[in-house]
């Protein structure tokens, strides 16, 4: 099975980035494919490192270090960045994209999953 994943929630306001982080390695040990991790809204910040904003957890290196791992695509929604301020800010293991890519990413998956608002 083949799944696209939207993260619409930061590391530090709900769960959902979290649960998003436990399904893909679960659906990964089970032998099932990420096509794409596309961050939107406040899901952008799960992008940033400790020290880029005082209230963001160092959720960056987990995702950097399972797309490392699994060649995962970790896409970054530009406007959503923008949005938030954050188009200066690293993005180690991310790269920056639009809509775009993710509607590439849901016509390539089997299953579309977005977890946040």
């Amino acid at each position: 099975m083949k799944y696209a994943i939207q993260v619409n929630a930061g590391p530090f306001s709900a769960q959902a980035a979290h649960t998003a982080y436990q399904f893909i390695k679960a659906a990964l040990g089970k032998g099932h494919e990420i096509v794409s991790v596309f961050f939107y809204h406040d899901g952008a910040y799960n992008a940033l490192r400790s020290g880029s904003s005082a209230e963001v957890h160092d959720s960056a290196p987990r995702w950097s270090d399972l797309a490392d791992q699994y060649r995962i695509d970790l896409v970054l929604c530009v406007s959503a960045a923008e949005r938030r301020g954050l188009a200066t800010f690293g993005t180690d293991g991310f790269r920056v994209g639009g809509l775009g890519q993710w509607i590439d990413a849901c016509l390539k998956a089997d299953r579309v999953l977005v977890f946040g608002p």
